[in-house]
C-alpha cells in the first residue's frame, strides 16, 4: 500500500547528515509544530534538494508518511533568505533563532504564532543592515519564548504581582529572578533568589517585546542594548528550557559587532 502524502509549508531549522548522501531536515511547520523528515540523496550535487532545503529558507513540501521519519518527495522555495547564509553577520544572528526553535517546538504540538513570528523575523533580518541584525535576533528570541509559554514578567513582580518601576537610568539595576519568572519588587526581594539586572536591559526587553519588526527597525537599537537583551535571553532559556545555546556563545565571542 502506498504511503499517505501531504503538503506543508515549513522553515528549515537544521540539517543532519544521514548515511552517504541523505539528510534529515528539522522543520518548523506552518502550524508551529516540529517536523523531521528525510531528504534522500539531498547531499548529491545533482539532487534537486541541494539548493531547495537550505537553512532558514521557507519551502513548500510534498512529503510521504514514514514509519519513524517522513520522506521529502518534492520541495519548492517560497522564500530563500539567501543573505542569512551568505553574510557572516546575518548568519550569526539567524542561528540562535533556529537553535531556540529546535528546542522549544515539538512534533505534533501546534503553535501557529511561532511560524508567523519566525517568517516575519527572517524577512526582517534579511533586509536589515548588519548593525541592526542583533536587535532582530533578540526580539525574535524574546517573542518566541513568550509564545512558547515562557514569557518573562518585566513590569510586574513575578512573586506578588505588584508593579515594578521601569526606570532605565544608567547604573541602576532591577532585582530579577530567573527561576521565579521575572522582575521582583522590593518587598519580595529578600525571600527569593534574585540578581541585579541593569534597568536599561529590562527596559529594552520591554521595548523589543512590544514592538513589531518594522518598529524595531525605526528604533535604531544600539548593539550594546541588543547584546544585553541577548544575554538575558540566554540565561532565560538556560533556566526554563535547559538550553545552552552554542550559537549565542559564538555571537558573543565572534567580534563581528
Amino acid at each position: 500500500m502506498a504511503s499517505a502524502t501531504y503538503t506543508a509549508r515549513a522553515i528549515v531549522l537544521r540539517k543532519t547528515k544521514l548515511g552517504e548522501s541523505d539528510l534529515i531536515v528539522t522543520l518548523l511547520a506552518q502550524d508551529g509544530s516540529q517536523v523531521r523528515a528525510v531528504a534522500k540523496g539531498a547531499r548529491k550535487p545533482s539532487s534537486p534538494f541541494a539548493a531547495r532545503l537550505e537553512l532558514y529558507s521557507s519551502v513548500d513540501l510534498l512529503c510521504s508518511e514514514g514509519r519513524s521519519l517522513d520522506i521529502v518527495k518534492e520541495a519548492r522555495i517560497a522564500s530563500s533568505h539567501e543573505r542569512l547564509r551568505r553574510d557572516l553577520e546575518h548568519a550569526a544572528c539567524a542561528a540562535p533563532m533556529a537553535e531556540l526553535l529546535d528546542r522549544v517546538t515539538q512534533e505534533g504540538l501546534a503553535n501557529p504564532r511561532l511560524f508567523a513570528l519566525t517568517e516575519a523575523a527572517l524577512d526582517a533580518l534579511d533586509g536589515a543592515l548588519a548593525p541592526q541584525a542583533p536587535a532582530v535576533c533578540a526580539a525574535h528570541l524574546l517573542k518566541a519564548l513568550a509564545f512558547s509559554g515562557l514569557r518573562p514578567s518585566l513590569s510586574s513582580c513575578a512573586v506578588c504581582g505588584a508593579d515594578v518601576p521601569g526606570g532605565a537610568d544608567a547604573g541602576t539595576v532591577v532585582p530579577l529572578s530567573f527561576c521565579e519568572g521575572g522582575v521582583v519588587c522590593p518587598a519580595c526581594r529578600p525571600s527569593v533568589e534574585a540578581q541585579g539586572v541593569p534597568a536599561a536591559a529590562v527596559a529594552w526587553c520591554r521595548a523589543l517585546m512590544g514592538s513589531t519588526f518594522a518598529e524595531i527597525a525605526e528604533l535604531d537599537v544600539p548593539p550594546s542594548a541588543s547584546f544585553a537583551v541577548l544575554r538575558f535571553c540566554q540565561q532565560w532559556a538556560h533556566e526554563h528550557v535547559g538550553a545552552n545555546q552554542k550559537s549565542l556563545n559564538f555571537l558573543f565571542t565572534c567580534g563581528l559587532f
